[in-house]
């Protein structure tokens, strides 16, 4: 089969187009041909590698895809050949007391597609079968590895770690990124009012089309929690999406007393300062969280098959070409998802 891979860390120009054996699936799993991929900020920070980052090289990126399954390990009778599926990156054991107790986001085990072994840049992929999603027959693959995980990851942070309810204010720091734009769809799927705290008017005009109700340009607004705050008639927002980091304390003060930040990733630095007077004097709430459980996906992806939620994709690039679409999402030129066509 083709895939992009790459033997050693780097910058975009180690992502090999070559060949590479085809898995077979094992008992309890499906072969499936790969018919689109997305990217994630992820699949940058792992091909740039990092202390302790262990990969068996060659390494394949991609947590994101959807497909055709091609043929069936032993013991497969929930999936045919020729179903469509999408894949979901978040991979529990299945057997430890997390698993079982149908919380496999926390499994002790776990991995991430693409993170901590081989992906979906490739033309075929093997996986267990509780880690699909049987798509309509004329459901769109782009659409689909577009919504895998941005759709759960932004699910699980605001409907269960964030118990964000209707009528709440909810601010998201970044517009372009898929999170954030899952993230507002969700919170207005859930009856909130949505702040958008983007980096440029282009990309605020295109969140405003997603549904957010007030739009601060933080290249105008240094200090955009002074914006949040007049914006809220100074009360501040019930919650706030800041997967940047180095933003938290603006993110602190654009909060009402006793509000909640919701967290899914790092994207400015893992490691910053903090004023913890803000948490304490303000009764405030630091939920991390991490994709979803297997249940919450399903949940999700039958709102994104119904159209009540929409992915927004940005462009997409051929396999051959991951390198160029890679580039293009470390700048921050995208407003949403970018996908891989594998033909």
């Amino acid at each position: 089969m083709k895939a992009v891979l790459f033997h050693q860390h780097g910058g975009p120009e180690v992502l090999q187009y070559t060949d590479f054996p085809t898995p077979e699936p094992k008992a309890g799993e499906v072969l499936i041909r790969v018919r689109a991929a997305a990217l994630n900020r992820m699949d940058v920070f792992v091909r740039n590698g990092w202390a302790g980052l262990k990969l068996d090289m060659p390494h394949i990126n991609g947590a994101d895809g959807a497909g055709i399954i091609e043929s069936l390990g032993e013991n497969v009778t929930s999936f045919e050949v020729g179903d469509r599926v999408a894949i979901n990156a978040n991979l529990g054991c299945g057997e430890c007391e997390f698993c079982k107790s149908e919380k496999d986001n926390l499994c002790k085990n776990w991995h991430l597609l693409g993170e901590t072994i081989r992906g979906t840049y490739c033309e075929y992929i093997c996986l267990p079968v509780r880690q699909l999603y049987k798509l309509p027959k004329d459901f769109d693959f782009h659409q689909s590895a577009a919504a895998a995980l941005v759709y759960q990851t932004a699910w699980h942070s605001m409907v269960s770690r964030g118990k964000v309810k209707a009528g709440e204010t909810v601010a998201i720091v970044g517009a372009g990124g898929g999170v954030n734009s899952a993230s507002i769809q969700v919170a207005k799927y859930l009856g909130a009012k949505v702040i958008v705290i983007g980096s440029n008017s282009q990309k605020l005009e295109q969140a405003e089309m997603l549904g957010a109700d007030i739009l601060i340009d933080r290249s105008k607004e240094e200090d955009w929690s002074k914006a949040v705050f007049l914006a809220t008639e100074k009360r501040g927002v019930d919650v706030i999406v800041d997967n940047v980091g180095t933003t938290f304390p603006l993110s602190f003060r654009a909060l009402k007393k006793g509000g909640r930040l919701l967290t899914v990733g790092n994207s400015g630095s893992p490691k910053f300062e903090i004023d913890n007077r803000y948490i304490f004097a303000k009764h405030l709430s630091i939920l991390g969280s991490t994709m979803s459980t297997l249940a919450e996906f399903a949940e999700v992806m039958d709102l994104v098959v119904a159209g009540k939620l929409k992915p927004v994709i940005d462009k997409t690039f051929d396999l051959k070409d991951a390198a160029l679409a890679q580039e293009r999402l470390w700048h921050g030129e995208n407003f949403g998802k970018i996908t891989l066509d594998i033909q």
